[in-house]
This record gives structure tokens, sequence and C-alpha cells, in this order.
């Protein structure tokens, strides 16, 4: 019975489906389909992005408001332990789905799953996220909630059976929309979008974006008001005298960044190599429970605490430490800051590592925070100068974005519209770009693409590896060609040459085996010499050619091969059995027609 309502609700499903289908292709052209799916995407993305914030907060209030500020809280020995081990549970037995690096997971769905994310994904990163955060896991929510924007956008798009470009197009909408919800800036939305996420700039795409950021901000300023995220209104006016300070920062941030990339890459190897979930939730959940005890400020996102550096008050760092009593000392605050610098990392790896879900924006901005804060402290107490605090903190801030997350746009837009500095564009733009350059000198791809890049499975903002990877090897493989064996004589090659269209002939062993190849041009002088039929073999003809393709190389592969081969067409080999041929006219005609189709000319 249940089986058989089940199958009416679907029937039900697609009938409804297909009518608003028709409807859409009747009364709208694709350009107004797209405008009104983004605006749908923007708007259920920033209700995800209000979701998860409202989540995180009233949880986390919860649990903040069971202690006091100057006294050690024990509590914070186990919640974070506690975090961690529902989320793994909730993530390995229920979801069943790896939600984890929700950036590159994005990023992986336009290489390997031709734009299509599962649904689960659309809300399964929001309570993972807000469990693991709201018992104190030092991550940030914005990767978990661009997943769950793109998962949004992937859906839609595949309601309404949408190709390719525009399902990635969708994509990047949620991402936008998402982003600006949780952070209220619509253009940081679509700045990050672009910088990070999108594959290809034209304007047909940049409109779509653009509306649905600026729905995702208007949603989520709506629900929340200016307490989307923290604010900070520039006081101090910009000097063109603290340009070199400001630069010093910038380069400060991009080895910082090298530091967070090298531990983040370091830490997540050892996670892996850990096989037993058990012995890595222990690992992780207790080391972590440590670390925030004696280092409160990791409790959880860390916005309560930048907040509070941009507003002056660089007391509540020490609360419930055991340096509250020390902390007008210089040495003492010098060196908690490091300690915050340093080890900010490790706690988000040790989340992470352990089971949580959660991403690097939140940790790598608190880290920029207390890195610009120790900085124009530093020159204030050593050399007796008047640097602003609030304004090294927000540079810092920007300068860590840019180096972490190679992405120097991003950063200073999201400084800009979150902490209302317009007429603070110049030091923001010095010290992201010299963060970048730093990291980008030692770090060729960010925190988000490198283990793709590694794997070759990224996509960049080149349209090349786009059309590539929508091609298939399997597909391109052409069959009809006559084998031959090698102990085959020149009378028997002939007889082949009569029944075959191709001028190719595979010589395979009697396992399948491939050997070699024989040319028809090469033979075509002893064709007409009959005395010879019974005198020569095919082992005496055939070559071993220089290039090979594997049955399971990606197009990417297959055409540097093309590139540097000049053969027309190139074997293909399921480890050393004999599959077929690959032709270079075969894969430009295919290339042309992806061109064609991903373009939409």
């Amino acid at each position: 019975m249940h089986k058989f309502y089940g199958q009416q609700r679907l029937h039900f499903f697609r009938l409804y489906r297909r009518r608003l289908e028709v409807w859409c292709t009747r009364y709208l052209s694709d350009r107004k389909l797209m405008i009104g799916l983004s605006i749908v995407v923007g708007l259920l993305s920033g209700l995800a992005a209000v979701l998860l914030k409202d989540m995180i907060f009233y949880f986390s209030e919860f649990i903040i408001n069971l202690h006091s500020a100057e006294k050690e809280n024990y509590l914070f020995l186990f919640l974070p332990l506690a975090g961690v081990t529902l989320s793994y549970l909730f993530v390995h037995y229920i979801v069943k789905d790896d939600i984890s690096h929700g950036v590159t997971k994005v990023l992986h769905s336009f290489s390997r799953t031709r734009g299509r994310i599962r649904r689960s994904k659309m809300y399964s990163s929001l309570v993972a996220c807000t469990v693991t955060i709201g018992f104190g896991g030092s991550v940030g929510p914005e990767a978990p909630v661009v997943l769950t924007g793109a998962a949004i956008g992937s859906n839609v798009g595949r309601f309404f059976n949408m190709g390719f470009r525009n399902l990635v197009l969708l994509i990047a909408c949620g991402s936008a929309g998402a982003i600006a919800g949780i952070f209220g800036a619509p253009l940081a939305g679509l700045v990050f979008t672009l910088e990070v996420l999108m594959i290809d700039l034209t304007m047909e795409s940049l409109i779509p974006i653009l509306i649905a950021s600026t729905t995702g901000a208007v949603t989520s300023v709506f629900f929340l008001g200016r307490a989307a995220t923290f604010h900070f209104d520039v006081t101090a006016d910009f000097m063109l005298q603290h340009l070199p300070f400001f630069l010093i920062l910038g380069i400060a941030g991009g080895f910082v960044s090298c530091y967070f990339l090298f531990i983040t890459e370091r830490m997540g190897k050892w996670f892996g190599r850990i096989e037993k979930p058990l012995w890595r939730i222990l690992i992780g959940g207790v080391s972590l429970s440590l670390l925030i005890f004696l280092f409160p400020p990791f409790y959880g996102e860390g916005f309560t605490f930048i907040s509070d550096v941009f507003n002056g008050d660089t007391t509540r760092i020490f609360n419930n430490t055991f340096l509250y009593n020390w902390q007008d000392s210089h040495i003492v605050f010098f060196g908690f800051l490091i300690l915050l610098i340093l080890l900010k990392v490790v706690a988000t790896c040790l989340t992470n590592g352990a089971g949580g879900v959660g991403g690097v924006f939140a940790p790598s901005m608190f880290v920029g925070v207390f890195l610009g804060l120790f900085v124009a402290e530093a020159f204030n107490v050593l050399f007796g100068m008047q640097l602003p605090l609030a304004n090294f903190a927000m540079a810092g801030m920007a300068a860590l974005m840019a180096g972490v997350m190679h992405a120097p746009l991003t950063a200073i837009f999201l400084v800009t519209e979150v902490t209302g500095g317009y007429n603070f564009f110049i030091p923001l733009m010095l010290v992201s770009a010299a963060s970048y350059l730093v990291s980008r000198h030692f770090n060729p791809h960010s925190i988000y693409t490198k283990s793709l890049a590694l794997k070759g499975e990224l996509l960049t903002h080149n349209k090349d590896s786009i059309v590539l990877s929508l091609m298939s090897v399997e597909r391109l493989i052409e069959r009809n060609f006559v084998t031959v064996s090698p102990d085959d004589t020149l009378g028997t090659l002939v007889q082949d040459i009569s029944r075959s269209s191709r001028n190719i002939f595979p010589v395979t062993g009697a396992d399948g085996e491939f050997l070699g190849i024989v040319f028809l041009d090469d033979i075509k002088t002893l064709i007409f010499k009959p005395e010879l039929y019974g005198q020569i073999t095919v082992k005496e003809l055939m070559y071993k050619p220089q290039t090979i393709i594997n049955r399971q190389e990606n197009m990417a592969q297959v055409a540097r091969k093309f590139n540097s081969s000049p053969d027309y067409n190139i074997p293909v080999l399921d480890g050393k059995t004999y599959v077929g041929f690959v032709s270079r006219a075969n894969v430009f005609s295919h290339y042309r027609n992806k061109v064609k189709e991903f373009s939409n000319d």
C-alpha cells in the first residue's frame, strides 16, 4: 500500500513538473527563466544562511551563558568532543555522504558530476555545521552554507532539466546568495563566486549571479538586520604615512597564510592516515576540547571576539583563561596574541579531522584580525606610535583571506561591506595584494583548489578545461578496426585488408594483449608481390607506437598526448588489452560540438 501511494506521488510530481516546463517554455524565454530562477535560488540560499546563523547563535548563547567570565569553564573540556562526535554520527549514519570541504565539493561537481549535487546536501551541511559550531568547534559556517546554496541551485536547475552550462550558472547563483546571506554583503557574494567558483565570466552570467547575490543579502538583512554579522564603522581616517606599516602587515599576512596552508595540509594528511573513526574522534575531539579550554577565543566562529577588537575591547579574549589576572602585562598580551595566531588553524584542523563540519573562511578572518592587532600594537608599544588598532585588525583580516583563499578581490569587498570601510580601499588593496603575492609564490593553489589540482580535477576560468571535462574518452573510442595476429602471413593480412575500411591494423596476442600496429601505407608495395605472401609474417611488419592512451585517462590528458604526438590515431588500452583507437579528427569534432553546446552560440 505504501509503495502504491509512493508511486502515485511520484507520478503526480512528474506530471506537475512536466506541466510547469511546458508553461515556462511557452511563456518565458531562456533569459527570463534564468532571471526568475536566480531570484528563487538567491531567496532560498539567503534563507538557508539565516537559518544557519540563527541556529548557531541560539545554540552557542545557551552554552556560553552557563559560565562566568573570570573562571575557567570546565564545560569546554567535553563540549567540543561531544559536538564532533554527534556531527560524525549524523554524517556517517544518517546522511551517509561526505559533506566536508564544502567549497571544494562545489568545484568538484563542475569537473566530475556535471553540476549534479545530491539533494541531501541542501540540509545536511546546515545540521552538521550547527552541531559542530554550537558545541564549540573552531570552524566557520561559510563553506557549509556555500555547499547548501550550490545544492539548491543544482537541484532547482535539474528540476527544470537545465543543461550543464545553465546548471553551473545556477550553482554559482546559489553560492553567491549563500555568501551574501551569511555576511549581508551582496558584492562579496558576487565577487567570491566569480573569483573562487565561477569558470566563465560573461555579461549573460553576471546578471543572474548579481540578482541572486542581492536577493540573498536582502533576505538576510530582512530577517537579521545588522545582526547578520559583525559590523564596525571606520572612525580613524586613513593616513598616507601609515602605508609602509600596512605593507609590512600584508607581507606578514602572506607568510602567516603560508603557515595556515601548510598546517592545514599536513594535519589533513595525518588524520587521513588514521583508519579507525573512533581514534580520529577521540584524538581530534579531546585535543580540541583541551585547546579551547586553554584558549576560549577558539570556541565557535570567533566573530564575537572579532567584534570586540573592532570596538576597542581587547580584554574579553582573556575571559575564562588562566591568564585573566595578568592581562595588563605587555609580554603576556603579545605572547597570547601569538598563540592565538598560531594555534587557531590547529583548532580548525582538529575540528574537521575529528569529524566536524565547517570551513576555514571564518578562521582565516580570525587569524587576520589578531595578526593586524599584533602588528599595530607592537609598533605602538615599541616605537611610541599611534596606529589605529581597529583599522589594522580590519586590514589583517583582508590579508589572511587573500592569502589563504587566493581571493584578494573577495577579501577587499567583503571587509569593506561588513565594516563600512569604503574609504579604506587603498590600504585594503595594498595588504591584500601583498599577502596574495607572497602566498601565491609558495602555494600555486588555494586551500580550496589544491586537492583537486593534484588529482587533475580542477576547472579554472579557462573554457578549454571546461569543454574537455564534458568529453569522455569512452565515447570517442572507435572499434571498427580489424585485428590481426603477429603470426599471420602477409597473404592473410592482404585478405584482412580487403574486408576492412580502415588503413590501420592493430596486432593483438591470443589473450587480446596489444602488441603493435601495421599501417597500410607501409606495406602497399608488398601487396603486389604474391611470391612474398607466405614468406613474411605480421610480426616483421608491425611496430609499437610510442604514444598510448589508457582507458581511464581524462580528456585533458588525451589532448596533451595529441598535442605532443604526430599520430592521427592513438591506440586505447585497458591495462595491456587492446580496446580501440581515438582519432584526432573525432576529438576535434566532438570538441567543437561541446564548445557550441556550452557557449550556446
